[in-house]
């Protein structure tokens, strides 16, 4: 409808209320009474608990109470579960030990939650922590994920011998077999996806209140969905009735995956409010957040390719070990498996492929969902794994590309792994993104490059991912007799932009004024039902659902409609929010409608049959310093095809900071722990560096409308795209500048020290 309408680049409504200080962030609460919490860490990585003496810390200033394991067995408090389990390829079930909400008996990772204080203030918590006394006897540690299957490395679990979570594969191993016995050429490539700290502007942070008149608690915390918290915290952690439980999420800082999922704090917090019959909060410092949120990634891959005497790709085989961490968070077994598994083909017409992954525990932090969640995995992989090939092959790798992607005819392509890609032109995305970024012109630009001490690479990739797929969505719309509306729905925004696209689709299709509409979200009292926010799935299943209520609601209004008009249903129109009889000037509108109704309310419900599949191609040029070996970003092009686009400036932000991401772990991010002690070494800012804006270059984007056929808006999901094309499109720019000395791979992140090496030993610099 008009300029607030599909595919309008409208202001979002929630930055007015950002922008001047009126948001509601989870810390900015602070009711009366309220306690707050603090909690103890292991400082080793590895140790057995022989004692824990907390009673000075019992009689601190302010404390108000202590808890350990002990405590929270005796209250009846279950260990965090992790919900995505799975069989070993030989139809065994995985090692799935628990995971205590504070350790028990042994601390496994370097912020292990052991002990947790309750004081009047953050302070006296903080001060209360230094009176306990835990008394450790350390154990022998692993943290490399290529360590953890060793012979001679320390098991962790007891349940886990050789510390193997899960052993599981998908793919046809023994036609790849046949395709790789038949090739010309197979060529191999292992690469490491490194370790990420995911790092939010808001640190998680949750207070928790009790009632007990209604014996009924809720919990506020900066969330991805708040029915999940609430079913596992509720069902799984505190055992109660769900209906126990209210958990709120108001504003939120950004979440990246992280925060979808329940963490120790939040349950301790919960029984200590009910145990105190008070409020009580906790908010991480930036140091916590290092240590003990989930981290993302971490994997080490090998993949190889099967080519033909025609030079096209035949077969692929990946073989993986990701690295869990100490514990299994929530969903961490379904990353590297089906999460991203089957994007494992990329864009490419293989006619076999298999993967295996063997998933370890290590004395580290938990690893889980972070933005883009295994398909940017994968799509490392393979990008350069056919980057590493072409140059093997000695082929352009633009053009040993070219000549291997599905054609856009072949639509819908059944990949080698099972999915149905419905829709795509990935030639054409792939040429206009050649086009925008000028390739043409950028072999006199390298020459010019070099003149000045400076070496030019031009790295393309094409990814694809699959997102949207899976559970069900709701939306409720509450059209008032004022004329306003509501919608509730059961995604959580965490910086997207939720309710300016949401209501934009029902402006669309309502005709209703934009100021006009509220959506309604993060609260298990008001939205009955929701899955949160993940997989960009917020707007293909949840705009899907506003769409589907938005149009129930207009037949609902017609019958209404033509009873004041006195007409049949069937010679009633309905366009811009009027209701008209066909053919005469009578009419009335949706406000008038609902005014004679006393109100209008409609239910959608979208459940997605097949998933959709955002791609595109990008294109990054990139110089290397001779003398420093600093890489600088000269140019970035990206072209995506996200079908239809509800709103552009919306779209670009979340390709943007999807960019950022995927350049800052391709060139600057890097969790490092110590071999020998498993310290975590860039346990800070001032050691783990993120990206700033003069590490980034201005964007170029621009998008291919291809609509979905899989969705009724005809949208396919964006929240996650920059992430996934950026690293291996870096990494191949990269490669393409060093490749003249003979250096064909370069694992991430790619600091100026490490390329400032390589080229020091290819003779480089005497150059």
């Amino acid at each position: 409808m008009g300029q607030f309408g599909l595919g309008q680049a409208v202001a979002r409504k929630e930055d007015a209320r950002l922008v001047t200080g009126r948001g509601c962030f989870t810390d900015d609460i602070q009711p009366p009474g309220c306690a707050h919490a603090a909690f103890l860490r292991s400082p080793h990585a590895h140790a057995r608990i022989l004692t824990v003496d907390c009673e000075e810390a019992r009689r601190m200033p302010g404390v108000l109470a202590v808890y350990t394991s002990a405590e929270l067995d005796a209250a009846g408090i279950g260990p965090l579960p992790c919900v995505t389990l799975y069989e070993n390829r030989d139809g065994t079930p995985m090692a799935a030990p628990e995971r205590p909400v504070l350790a028990r008996e042994r601390v496994r990772f370097v912020g292990d939650p052991v002990v947790a204080v309750i004081a009047e203030t953050a302070h006296a918590a903080r001060d209360a922590l230094e009176a306990v006394t835990v008394e450790y006897a350390p154990l022998e540690a692993v943290v490399e994920t290529d360590r953890a299957l060793d012979p001679d490395a320390p098991t962790i679990w007891p349940e886990a011998p050789g510390n193997l979570a899960l052993d599981w594969e998908t793919g046809d191993a023994g036609a790849v077999d046949r395709l790789f016995a038949a090739a010309r050429r197979v060529v191999e490539l292992t690469l490491v996806n490194n370790r990420i700290v995911v790092n939010p502007m808001e640190t998680r942070a949750c207070l928790a209140e009790y009632d007990g008149e209604r014996d009924r608690l809720t919990l506020t915390v900066g969330s991805q969905g708040v029915h999940s918290m609430q079913r596992i915290l509720a069902e799984n952690v505190l055992r109660i009735p769900k209906e126990k439980l209210r958990v709120v999420t108001r504003d939120v800082g950004g979440a990246f995956g992280m925060k979808i999922f329940v963490f120790p704090e939040y349950p301790v917090c919960l029984h200590a409010a009910r145990t105190l019959g008070r409020p009580v909060k906790w908010v991480a410092d930036r140091g916590e957040s290092f240590l003990a949120d989930s981290h993302g990634r971490d994997h080490v891959t090998t993949v190889a390719i099967a080519v033909d005497e025609n030079g096209r790709m035949t077969a692929l085989r990946a073989s993986a070990i990701a690295n869990l961490g100490a514990y299994l968070s929530q969903v961490g077994p379904f990353i590297p498996t089906e999460c991203g598994a089957y994007m494992y083909t990329g864009v490419y017409a293989f006619e076999a492929a298999h993967y295996r992954v063997r998933c370890v525990f290590t004395n580290t932090a938990p690893v889980d969902a972070y933005r883009g969640a295994g398909r940017p995995e994968a799509a490392y992989a393979v990008e350069r794994a056919v980057d590493y090939a072409a140059r093997e092959l000695r082929c352009d790798p633009i053009e040993f590309r070219r000549r291997n992607l599905i054609r856009p005819e072949a639509m819908p392509f059944r990949t080698a792994l099972g999915y149905t890609y419905d829709s795509g032109d990935f030639p054409r995305l792939l040429d206009t993104a050649l086009a925008r970024a000028d390739a043409a012109g950028f072999a006199a630009r390298r020459e010019a490059a070099r003149a000045s001490g400076r070496l030019l690479g031009l790295g393309v990739a094409c990814y694809i991912e699959r997102c949207a797929g899976g559970s069900e969505e709701d939306a409720r719309l509450e059209l008032r007799p004022d004329g306003r509306l509501r919608i509730y729905i059961g995604t959580q925004n965490n910086g997207q932009g939720h309710e300016t696209a949401y209501a934009q689709i029902a402006a669309d299709r309502l005709g209703l004024p934009f100021a006009d509409i509220e959506v309604v979200q993060g609260d298990t009292d008001l939205v009955a039902t929701g899955r949160g926010t993940g997989g960009s799935r917020s707007i293909p299943i949840g705009g899907a659902a506003v769409l589907q209520a938005s149009e129930r609601l207009v037949e609902r209004a017609k019958a209404i409609a033509a009873e004041m008009l006195e007409a049949a249903t069937t010679d009633i129109a309905f366009e811009d929010g009027v209701f008209r009889i066909v053919g005469t000037d009578r009419r009335t509108t949706l406000v008038e409608v609902a005014a004679t109704a006393g109100g209008l309310e409609e239910n959608g419900r979208f459940k997605p049959e097949a998933p959709t599949f955002p791609n595109g191609c990008h294109v990054c040029e990139l110089s290397i310093d001779l003398a420093t070996g600093v890489p600088r970003i000269e140019r970035y092009t990206v072209v995506d095809d996200f079908g239809v686009v509800v709103n552009p400036a919306l779209l670009a932000g979340q390709v943007h900071g999807g960019l950022a991401q995927g350049i800052g772990q391709a060139l600057l991010e890097h969790t490092v722990y110590d071999g020998s002690s498993g310290q975590l070494l860039s346990g800070s800012l001032m050691d783990y560096v993120l990206p700033r804006a003069d590490d980034l270059p201005t964007f170029d984007f621009e998008w291919v409308v291809i609509p979905c056929r899989t969705n009724p808006l005809g949208v396919k999901g964006a929240g996650e795209a920059g992430a996934i094309g950026a690293p291996p499109a870096v990494i191949n720019a990269v490669v393409d500048a060093l490749s003249g000395f003979g250096i064909h791979h370069v694992d991430m992140p790619a600091t100026p020290a490490r390329l400032w090496r390589l080229l020091l030993r290819a003779g480089a610099l005497a150059a």
